[in-house]
């Protein structure tokens, strides 16, 4: 029987996310894909071609986990922590269907390197890290799994599946320019829904064996092609199934959150010798934004203006 998509998104295509489920199997997911957002995130950093390539996969990465919040003011922060790694820290987070991210690197080490790097050549041994903050319930959550395997998107499985006890299925692909990159995540959410107890959440239940099946059928081409719809690509993979609901799209944008009010608001939380001392020759106290790449200059002696 074909699928039936009902409040379907029919022309989901860069920067967005589309959330669906798979009601007879139990399923749920969301797919991404990100194109401008991407080249001006990338763009506030002379990043190297691996190094901005990973980064395009984590804020893919980012954007299926934090369209997942239930709160529209909720934020998702991915950061992946190493020890000895070419990369020693890569962060990014989500909130309100805003988008960040930067990596802090060795140039020299990585110039240094005869072919191109692994996984486990740029982050040496670390950790993956992924916290939901629910801003009105004030609950917070943090998951840690080791940065393992080949790939961001084996790393994201093995966190679900250790932390959250949920079967996953995660892939991300971005294109040769680096330009556009693409995601997917599935979960299995058997004897019931968000916020019920799931009592048989296991990795060869039959129901998910068949979901995932289906999904490892999908191309890394798909994933980024610009002309595919959202909703045409997850047509392709579940088109038998009786019926895939899918979600109005969640628009996404780069939102850096440095802001110079702001940051003038807590300069000014300081005492006048402690503002002294942290001024430079020229009496300005600079506050850089790794993020945006972005220098605010902020007079020491009157820093509210």
């Amino acid at each position: 029987m074909s699928a039936e998509f009902s409040d379907a998104a029919l022309s989901a295509n860069l920067d967005e996310a589309v959330g669906f489920t798979i009601p007879d199997r139990q399923a749920r997911g969301r797919v991404v894909r990100l194109g401008p957002l991407l080249d001006e995130i990338l763009s506030a950093h002379d990043y190297p071609a691996p190094v901005a390539r990973i980064l395009s996969e984590a804020l893919t990465l980012t954007a299926l986990l934090g369209a997942m919040l239930k709160e529209a003011e909720g934020q998702l922060t991915l950061q992946a922590q190493t020890e000895a790694g070419i990369i020693d820290l890569l962060v990014c987070d989500y909130k309100g269907g805003e988008l960040r991210g930067y990596v802090r690197f060795d140039r020299e080490r990585l110039a240094a390197l005869p072919t191109l790097p692994t996984l486990v050549t740029l982050f040496g041994k670390g950790y993956l890290a992924i916290t939901f903050d629910q801003v009105v319930s004030g609950e917070r959550y943090q998951g840690i799994v080791p940065l393992e395997g080949h790939s961001l998107a084996e790393a994201a499985e093995s966190y679900f599946n250790q932390s959250e006890q949920i079967p996953s299925f995660v892939r991300l692909a971005v294109n040769d320019t680096g330009h556009i990159a693409g995601g997917i995540l599935i979960q299995h959410l058997p004897e019931g829904e968000v916020g019920k107890e799931r009592l048989h959440a296991r990795p060869d239940h039959p129901e998910w064996e068949h979901v995932r099946i289906l999904a490892e059928t999908i191309k890394a081409s798909e994933l980024f092609d610009r002309e595919l719809p959202l909703s045409t690509l997850l047509w392709r993979l579940f088109h038998e199934e009786s019926e895939v609901r899918t979600l109005a799209p969640v628009a996404l944008s780069k939102g850096c959150r440095c802001n110079a009010d702001y940051i003038r608001s807590v300069i000014a939380r300081f005492g006048d010798e402690e503002r002294r001392d942290m001024a430079d020759g020229d009496g300005f106290i600079t506050v850089d934004c790794e993020f945006c790449s972005r220098a605010f200059p902020i007079p020491a002696e009157s820093p509210e203006g």
